[in-house]
């Protein structure tokens, strides 16, 4: 079938029992362009809580079915899947172009891509996953199965809109969960021209719907009654809320993947140009709206004003890039929207009026319309400053240089996010000394910012509980069963 959604024609309802339907709020969501503060739509449906009822509704019935399904049909269901986002992936990343405002060759590509290989990695492991059989010495053979939870949802982030749902909705789906996505209300499009898509995969009604919405109907869902895991990408107040509305109303799973405000260190052996070029990428990549962006730069004295003077004109040269999203070889877009512009406004104005530290780089408004912000890095912050311990969530760094090892791996630990952190050096035995001392749920050695598929992916501390990717997501959306045999009677 033609993919009937584009940015004339943008899908506004929400995605229930396999149909477009409206919602019964009269609240609606209103979008703008952040390239030029340009009116998309005021007219997107807010689900309200006879909507998330209706979808769970839905979801309830179909999961008898849907659990019983061979592993090859709903292998090959999410295969289809994949394939279909594939082919429609320019006009999805379109769709998350408007409001996102992130340029389709340096990000649009790679998320729509990334989902895809969710569904198809996830879909690999349908006839793989088994469970566990002991020994029946004592008289009883014990077998433990890997039960899907029953209906489930994902909360995704408005920064990586599509490659989220690969990794929230692929699991819960192969592992035989029905699963409510709802995506944030700054970028819902993409996530709700799925809906098609769903269908023409060979979903059965009610196993994949989407629910366009705001904060109150996250909420909905995570304090429902009859859902019994939610999934959600976002910020640290907002996951401590979820996980607060889940205990309260019936104790359902929770999996956060929260902020992070990520150390990368670089020895005096490092090579100084594979360093540059990681941490640069780093804090642009997305114009720096990535959680685990390598905000705190830490480079050894020895090479300091080596690696200055190279990360200076690197992000010099990303700030060359800075444009249009919608035109070809634009690599760095606007910020999000207003707030977050203020926001990130704010850290750099304050930064510079409170003297928290040196601007090497950066710190200006590009052009006067839209939010365009330059790559901005401060030298020499202090410890206590907001700059070096709040996360900014755009194109701004703290870069401080340290003398040992030992005064490294206490600077980097000191904070409560611990999701990514770097290493660099050409010392194999310094590299994963130092990895293990990170209190964080992933380390890159010579790199940075990035993840797999294939492995488990998240933080420790407040920046979140449990792990996505890898077999971690498809245990996350499964009961473990024990049934013990009494081979004596």
């Amino acid at each position: 079938m033609a993919f009937e959604f584009s940015k004339t024609n943008l899908p506004k309802q929400l995605f229930i029992n396999n149909e477009f339907v409206s919602s019964k709020n009269s609240k609606k969501l209103t979008l703008y362009n952040p390239k030029d503060g340009s009116l998309i739509a005021d007219d997107v449906d807010l689900a309200d809580e006879h909507d998330v009822d209706a979808a769970v509704k839905a979801a309830e019935k179909a999961l008898p079915a849907w659990k019983k399904l061979t592993n090859i049909a709903r292998r090959d269901i999410l295969l289809k899947f994949a394939s279909l986002i594939e082919e429609h992936g320019k006009s999805l990343a379109e769709l998350t172009r408007i409001t996102l405002g992130a340029p389709y060759g340096s990000f649009g590509a790679f998320e729509t891509g990334m989902a895809a290989e969710a569904f198809k990695y996830n879909a690999g492991w349908i006839d793989k996953f088994a469970g566990e059989s002991f020994p029946q010495e004592d008289g009883f053979l014990k077998i433990v199965r890997n039960e899907p939870l029953g209906v489930t949802a994902g909360i995704v982030p408005w920064n990586g809109p599509l490659g989220t749902v690969g990794l929230k909705a692929a699991p819960a789906l192969a592992t035989g969960n029905c699963f409510i996505l709802k995506p944030s209300e700054k970028t819902p499009f993409a996530s709700l021209a799925l809906g098609p898509l769903i269908k023409e995969a060979g979903f059965p009604p009610g196993v994949f719907q989407v629910l366009s919405g705001d904060g109150s109907t996250g909420a909905l869902i995570a304090s429902h009654m009859r859902i019994r895991k939610v999934s959600f990408t976002g910020s640290i107040p907002t996951g401590k809320r979820i996980q607060e509305a889940a205990a309260r109303s019936n104790l359902k799973r929770v999996t956060l993947e929260l902020g992070g405000k990520s150390p990368a260190v670089v020895f005096d052996d490092a090579n100084l140009e594979n360093a540059v070029s990681w941490l640069a990428n780093a804090i642009t990549a997305n114009t720096g709206q990535v959680c685990f962006a390598a905000t705190r730069v830490y480079v050894q004295e020895g090479i300091y004003d080596k690696f200055v003077q190279g990360y200076k004109d690197a992000l010099l040269a990303k700030g060359k890039t800075i444009g249009d999203p919608d035109k070809e070889g634009t690599v760095m877009g606007p910020l999000i929207d207003k707030a977050q512009f203020d926001r990130v406004s704010g850290f750099i104005s304050r930064g510079k009026e409170q003297n928290q530290g040196t601007l090497l780089t950066g710190g200006s408004r590009v052009g006067d319309s839209g939010f365009f912000i330059e790559p901005t890095v401060f030298e020499n912050v202090g410890a206590d400053s907001e700059l070096l311990t709040q996360e900014i969530f755009g194109p701004v760094a703290v870069l401080n240089s340290f003398k040992t090892e030992d005064e490294i791996i206490e600077r980097s630990n000191a904070t409560n996010f611990g999701l990514m952190a770097g290493v660099f050096t050409q010392d194999v035995n310094r590299a994963l000394r130092v990895a293990s001392a990170f209190d964080s749920g992933m380390v890159g050695v010579n790199c940075v910012s990035l993840m797999m598929l294939g492995t488990p992916f998240g933080g420790s501390k407040e920046s979140g509980i449990g792990r996505e990717c890898g077999r971690d997501a498809l245990l996350a959306y499964t009961e473990r069963k024990t049934v013990m045999v009494n081979m004596n009677y």
